[in-house]
């Protein structure tokens, strides 16, 4: 979208075009994490004329931002959990207050829109808390609309936790459907589970026909590609963290070897390149190149490798798309390729690399180390210093 304003692609069957996007305003989530694809991306953040974000941590979203507003973490805000896949909703009580200069991301939200003139219309006249209380008394009638029994807002929050009665007998997958197709059809034209969709086949799509069927992905190991980039990049779930959340911290840095991310292959696949375990090899795709610490597996089949996600991005010049990324971020080196024009999906895991050892001193990582702070010069201590001269 960044970069292809004007330009027109297709999704779910319709022909759309990208817009011309002046400015990015991002609260939540960290492209430079989940995005694939990671130097385009460095590439298509220069674009807008200024980037805004909330962060909580001085990572590789802040570090690409214009401005960074300080956000609190979850830590240090009253909220309300949930998931659509578990019985309990949680009253999460701060433990401590922000640190001077943070807020939470309503009071921002707040602020700017105060600014703005449009404050009463932005917060509806609550503050947070009366916000979620607000939506608890939304979910509570709900769910009392379906015969659910929650307890009031007030004991809700005293008890910390709010337990949905289990259902009788276990969950089945579309249980309603199939105990009345007729009362309770499905959501597709036909109300019925469609092996073949003549509404998908009559959008005249060339890389997604309306039945199954195979297609070869663009980088596999059959591809002509794997004559360059013979090994298959898995790149998994860390194990240490959540995504990219706390990579910083100790129990996720302890996981890395020498400080950087490991990268498992097969004992064949690294001799037949040279490669013993702990050397830092240099990992490259047609799409850019990282560092990562080698580490033997006999459990992956040969000619596969495996990265987890969630390393912080670390470009070696974070200006220049193609730089060498040096703390193992296999995002620089996955497509941003969409799985067909019906549902334009990320397909990260059709990704082939070659890995080789690094020639050289490997640069250092960087990713952790806090901002250069710019002194004010009427605070600075030659300024100080001469104040404290004149008295």
């Amino acid at each position: 979208m960044l970069l292809d304003p004007g330009g027109s692609y297709r999704h779910d069957g319709a022909h759309k075009t990208y817009p011309h996007i002046r400015m990015v305003y991002w609260a939540g989530g960290n492209p430079f994490h989940h995005h694939q694809d990671l130097n385009r991306l460095v590439e298509a953040w220069q674009r807008p004329e200024t980037i805004i974000v909330h962060e909580h941590w001085w990572n590789a979203h802040a570090r690409h931002a214009d401005i960074v507003l300080p956000a609190a973490t979850f830590l240090e805000r009253d909220d309300l959990i949930a998931s659509g896949r578990d019985r309990f909703i949680a009253y999460s009580r701060a433990l401590a207050p922000p640190p001077d200069g943070v807020r939470t991301d309503f009071d921002i939200l707040a602020a700017l829109a105060s600014r703005l003139g449009a404050r009463e219309a932005f917060t509806e006249g609550r503050d947070e808390e009366a916000w979620l209380r607000h939506l608890y008394d939304e979910t509570l009638r709900a769910a009392q609309a379906r015969g659910i029994a929650l307890p009031d807002y007030a004991r809700f929050r005293a008890d910390g936790f709010a337990e949905v009665p289990a259902r009788d007998g276990p969950h089945a997958l579309f249980a309603a459907f199939r105990a009345d197709p007729e009362r309770h059809p499905l959501n597709t034209p036909s109300g019925r589970i469609e092996l073949a969709s003549e509404r998908v086949a009559g959008f005249g799509l060339a890389d997604c026909p309306g039945h199954p069927a195979w297609r070869a992905p663009t980088e596999w190991l059959g591809a002509p590609l794997a004559a360059r980039y013979p090994l298959h990049l898995l790149s998994c779930q860390p194990a240490d963290k959540l995504h990219s959340q706390w990579d910083h911290a100790a129990p996720s840095r302890h996981t890395k070897r020498h400080g950087r991310q490991p990268i498992l292959m097969h004992p064949a696949d690294m001799a037949a390149r040279g490669l013993s375990e702990g050397d830092v090899a240099e990992v490259s795709s047609p799409r850019g190149r990282c560092l990562a610490m080698v580490e033997v597996c006999d459990g992956l089949l040969p000619g596969v490798v495996q990265m987890a996600t969630g390393a912080w991005f670390d470009p070696l010049d974070p200006a220049v798309p193609g730089s060498l990324e040096c703390n193992g971020n296999p995002n620089v080196l996955t497509p941003d390729r969409g799985t067909s024009s019906l549902a334009q999906g990320p397909s990260p895991n059709s990704c082939l690399v070659e890995v080789q050892r690094f020639a050289g001193t490997a640069p250092q990582v960087r990713a952790y180390l806090p901002p250069v702070f710019v002194a004010d010069p009427r605070t600075s201590p030659a300024q100080e210093a001469r104040h404290v001269a004149a008295q």
